[in-house]
């Protein structure tokens, strides 16, 4: 079976449902292809707020925005890509408004603000701490009243790339099963992130790194892998993520003593440090034996009743259901986990990328605008300006495009006897254990600190683990509800980006946001290293290569909190 469409978007959270919406208004037909229903995409789970410089109080600028992000990118985010952003963010976040987003306000009646890591104003909008969730219903309804079609549990797993570019992609249908080609003029990739390539992480379990393995393997280039956001605050040992707006409005973080510990990692911010220097902090106490059974506290207990329940009532059921304490009681136990992709398919403001008629939003996407390390309510905004735009782009592309929307069938049919060969294999290894290793191996090897000994004995594993992986046993021989089959195809994406991150670990000798070489290479370098790093997958052989970061006006210093 085969459906064509002007603009096909991979992917329905907030980057993809947003690319969708503006792609449609510019005129063309649109589709989106969602291994999920749209509203249980992983962009709810963003609790904290959006970033935008509205200058309620007079205190706050698009421009203090784009040094603040500049800063907090350690110098390696692109600054042109920066000021573009910050400058649309206001725009972008007034009609989100218009459209009914229920965002909270101050007495004056303004959108209220509070303050986030690695800002020195309070600039983020909030909708109490489930403000990921209130925009995603809010861009699902807008999606509905347009009417654009979704095809909801189709599994896309191949890109299809002919002479001219991009074609369209391979899906697996899950409730009907078989292959489904879906042809396109453009493609946006907004799949999300890749945090399951951890075993602790925020992420949800669909966060499998599909769009950027389906990048590489198309052969476009894959930017920034080394850098991966750990979160100061996930629920132990469960991972849920503790929105960073519990420390924005006053949570105190505390060590088996009892001591506010970030007073020795970031003297001035403390708690609001930049979340790189927390999670290192935090990383440092537990190494060092000032842990709580391998966990530090988030203490709210000051808050009182009528502020919990207004503000944090999302994070309170959490801790209730899913650590069992009241934090109007007790401390939260919380401890670093992976939790953000600052790298992924390099692409331009528009979403464009080398391959003709592939795009790409959000997570998934490496523009850059987060360089080493994002900071917190940026990532949400990232979706809306950024997903916007990529909308615009390839719509615009699609519709200059003449001729037919339909993919050739040599193009495609290697890939569908990849899926025949998988479930007609009647002897090998199941995928859990070796996806276990995998996000066990890599916490250990490749998280909050790196060392050069541990990154090559992860490249060893991870060779091991793709050999097994090439007699992988899909049990499951139907084609219903097939999760045997997708896990096994989420696991083959993991186990390519794993060796892609590592990989680009190991070239980066300096130390810069996310990646901290404390070991051998303790310093920022900017004279060799203020370059973002490019990996493709070239015959079954990594290539890696540099290029420069764009600098407008903020030129690199130390940087302290």
């Amino acid at each position: 079976m085969e459906t064509s469409h002007d603009v096909l978007v991979v992917g329905a959270g907030c980057a993809g449902m947003r690319a969708a919406i503006e792609a449609h208004d510019a005129g063309a037909e649109v589709a989106l292809v969602s291994k999920l229903h749209p509203t249980r995409s992983h962009s709810g789970a963003a609790r904290g707020g959006i970033n935008a410089a509205l200058g309620n109080a007079g205190a706050d600028s698009p421009d203090q925005h784009a040094a603040d992000t500049v800063k907090g990118s350690d110098y390696l985010g692109d600054q042109d890509a920066i000021e573009l952003f910050c400058a649309e963010a206001p725009g972008d976040i007034y009609q989100l408004e218009r459209w009914g987003a229920l965002f909270d306000r101050d007495a004056e009646g303004r959108l209220a603000q509070r303050p986030f890591g690695g800002a020195g104003v309070s600039r983020t909008v909030h909708a109490a701490d489930v403000t990921g969730h209130v925009l995603l219903q809010l861009l699902y309804e807008q999606l509905l009243a347009r009417g654009i079609r979704v095809y909801e549990e189709y599994f896309a797993w191949r890109l299809v790339v002919g002479d001219g570019g991009c074609q369209g992609v391979l899906a697996w249908d899950l409730a009907r099963g078989g292959v489904k080609a879906l042809a396109a003029k453009a493609v946006i990739l907004a799949t999300g992130g890749s945090g399951r390539v951890y075993h602790g992480s925020t992420n949800a379990h669909a966060c499998t790194a599909d769009g950027m393995a389906m990048a590489l393997r198309a052969g476009l280039p894959l930017e920034d892998l080394e850098f991966v956001q750990f979160h100061p605050t996930t629920l132990f040992p469960s991972g849920l993520l503790v929105t960073e707006a519990v420390r924005g409005e006053g949570g105190l973080l505390l060590n088996s003593e009892g001591e506010r510990f970030m007073s020795r990692y970031a003297p001035e911010a403390m708690e609001l440090a930049s979340r790189d220097v927390v999670s290192r902090g935090e990383q440092t106490e537990i190494d060092e034996g000032r842990s709580v059974d391998g966990a530090l506290l988030l203490d709210m207990r000051h808050f009182g009743r009528e502020k919990m329940l207004e503000r944090f009532h999302g994070t309170r059921d959490l801790a209730l259901t899913y650590a069992r304490l009241d934090p109007l009681e007790r401390p939260l136990p919380v401890r670093p986990g992976a939790h953000y992709h600052m790298g992924g398919v390099a692409t331009d403001v528009d979403g464009r990328t080398e391959i003709a008629n592939v795009f790409a939003a959000g997570e998934v996407a490496c523009v850059s605008l987060h360089g080493a390390n994002r900071l917190g309510g940026n990532s949400l905004m990232e979706t809306i300006v950024f997903g916007r735009r990529a909308g615009r782009a390839a719509a615009e592309q699609a519709l200059g495009t003449s001729g037919s929307r339909e993919l050739e069938p040599s193009a495609r049919s290697g890939d569908e006897r990849e899926i025949a060969k998988l479930l007609e294999r009647r002897e090998g290894e199941r995928p859990k254990a070796i996806r276990d290793e995998l996000g066990a191996s890599m916490h250990e090897n490749f998280g909050v600190f790196r060392e050069e000994r541990r990154m090559h004995r992860q490249l060893e594993l991870l060779e091991d683990l793709r050999e097994r992986y090439q007699r992988v046993l899909v049990e499951d021989k139907g084609t219903v509800w097939n999760s045997d089959l997708t896990q096994a195809l989420e696991l083959g994406f993991q186990l390519d980006l794993a060796v892609c991150m590592v990989s680009a670990g190991l070239e980066r000798r300096e130390s810069r946001g996310a990646h901290a070489r404390p070991d051998d290479y303790p310093e920022r370098d900017d004279q060799n290293f203020l370059k973002h790093s490019l990996v493709r997958w070239s015959n079954d052989w990594l290539d890696l290569s540099w290029k420069p970061v764009t600098i407008t006006k903020w030129q690199p210093q130390r940087r302290t909190y």
